[in-house]
């Protein structure tokens, strides 16, 4: 629960910290296989397990709802992988 807190905590942060950033990412998003070089905005997923590899230079959002929407399930920083079942689509930062 903490954990789920944090990571609002620190979505809601970056979000009111850089509003109308225009810019993409540098690296490479990989969504279930799917390659996504220098990523910008949202991305559906559409088939279960899901698989989200950051490997840019920003933060990417897994958000519960579709086209980006719902609570943020979590925040995938650079580096890191995150897997689900649940999770509906991807932001990148």
């Amino acid at each position: 629960m903490a954990v789920t807190l944090g990571a609002l905590a620190a979505a809601a942060t970056l979000a009111v910290a850089v509003p109308g950033s225009a810019h993409a990412a540098n690296g490479v998003l990989t969504i279930n296989a799917v390659e996504y070089a220098d990523p910008s905005g949202c991305y559906s997923i559409d088939s279960f397990p899901t698989s989200v590899t950051n490997d840019t230079d920003a933060i990417a959002e897994v958000h519960s709802g579709p086209d980006c929407t719902g609570p943020v399930e979590w925040l995938v920083y650079p580096g890191e992988t995150y897997r689900t079942e649940t999770a509906q689509s991807v932001f990148i930062l």
